[in-house]
């Protein structure tokens, strides 16, 4: 077992081992004195843990319940946590009480937003069961939602309890979702870790998968316990967001997986820094090279100038600018803000 310290305002542990679901109930007991748990799930993860998490909690006292929602970004929406709060009314949650966030990161997002809103808050825990939620959403105490205007516009700043990180949950996931993963993963390597991006070029990262997932979540444990309210630093985790989240938008939200979007995103940005002189030459071809590697896409059906235009009322503009961040080359890092009245012009489009 690998155990991680996230030393923010809410202190908490994060647990990676391969089985760790089975126990879950234990660990869980261990950091609360709740009577009542409630699991949310989405209907692709419920049918194959629910039952296991829900035993495991029971076996350790707790009065359980389950709530599950339609898998996919089409339910993150504030409909859905309505239907959570009328759950939660209805199973007699109260401000002592727990729930657990079972799945991928709509699933985590979602849940972390009804425990951070209900009855003014209650603690939650993260059972993560996609690669993109174990090494990324699970961690850092993010919640939301999206609106029609754009993704997680809604949301609060909420830690989980304790993150519980099972790799073997990573069997049942699809191809597409792996890939998924993988964006965030690369991501990673891009902005922090020359060494992590070397290693996903050099070896195959489904072999070495429990090795990534700890050197992704202590990266982004660093950044988290310097700015957990994404006031300067933490905004570097965004590479490659700004114009994926757009690309998201393009797409309905439902064309494209929010991991293959920052892929896009981020090598299109890199494209364009990299021509500026602003990235070290070579970045993008190696960049693209990688994302090909593990069957991300590369280029997007939309034109440069929709998807500028679709950063607009993106949740990292700040008064009249939006924050950008740029490779000075792999493994290294910095945060650009430009006006957006100008992002037409500066890149091209």
């Amino acid at each position: 077992m690998k155990t991680i310290d996230v030393k923010t305002g809410r202190s908490y542990k994060i647990y990676i081992e391969r089985g760790i679901i089975n126990n879950a109930g234990s660990y869980i007991r261990e950091i609360t004195g709740a009577v009542r748990a409630a699991v949310i799930s989405d209907s692709n993860v419920a049918p194959l843990y629910a039952q296991t998490v829900m035993s495991s909690l029971s076996e350790n006292g707790f009065e359980t319940s389950l709530f599950t929602f339609p898998a996919g970004e089409a339910s993150k929406r504030l409909s859905t946590i309505e239907a959570m709060y009328d759950f939660l009314c209805d199973k007699g949650i109260t401000r002592t009480d727990i729930i657990v966030a079972l799945g991928g990161g709509v699933t985590g997002d979602m849940a972390g937003f009804a425990a951070a809103s209900f009855l003014r808050g209650i603690d939650f825990v993260q059972i993560p069961t996609s690669l993109l939620s174990q090494v990324d959403s699970s961690v850092g105490g993010k919640t939301g939602v999206d609106l029609a205007y754009g993704k997680n516009l809604v949301g609060a700043f909420w830690q989980p309890s304790v993150v519980l990180i099972d790799p073997d949950t990573l069997e049942t996931l699809p191809d597409k979702f792996f890939r998924d993963g993988m964006g965030e993963v690369i991501k990673y390597g891009c902005i922090r870790s020359a060494s992590l991006f070397e290693k996903l070029e050099r070896e195959d990262a489904r072999e070495i998968i429990d090795e990534i997932i700890f050197e992704c979540v202590s990266i982004k444990r660093d950044v988290v316990e310097n700015d957990e309210r994404d006031t300067g630093e933490r905004a570097i985790l965004n590479f490659g967001h700004t114009f994926g989240h757009a690309i998201e938008k393009l797409g309905g939200y439902s064309a494209i997986t929010h991991g293959e979007a920052v892929s896009v995103g981020a090598l299109i940005l890199t494209k364009i820094t990299e021509e500026k002189g602003l990235t070290e030459a070579g970045t993008a071809q190696r960049l693209r090279a990688l994302l090909e590697k593990y069957s991300l896409p590369t280029s997007a059906e939309y034109p440069l100038a929709d998807i500028v235009a679709a950063t607009r009322g993106d949740k990292k503009s700040s008064g009249r600018s939006l924050s950008f961040v740029f490779l000075d080359k792999i493994g290294s890092c910095y945060i650009k803000k430009l006006p957006v009245e100008g992002l037409s012009e500066y890149f091209g489009a």
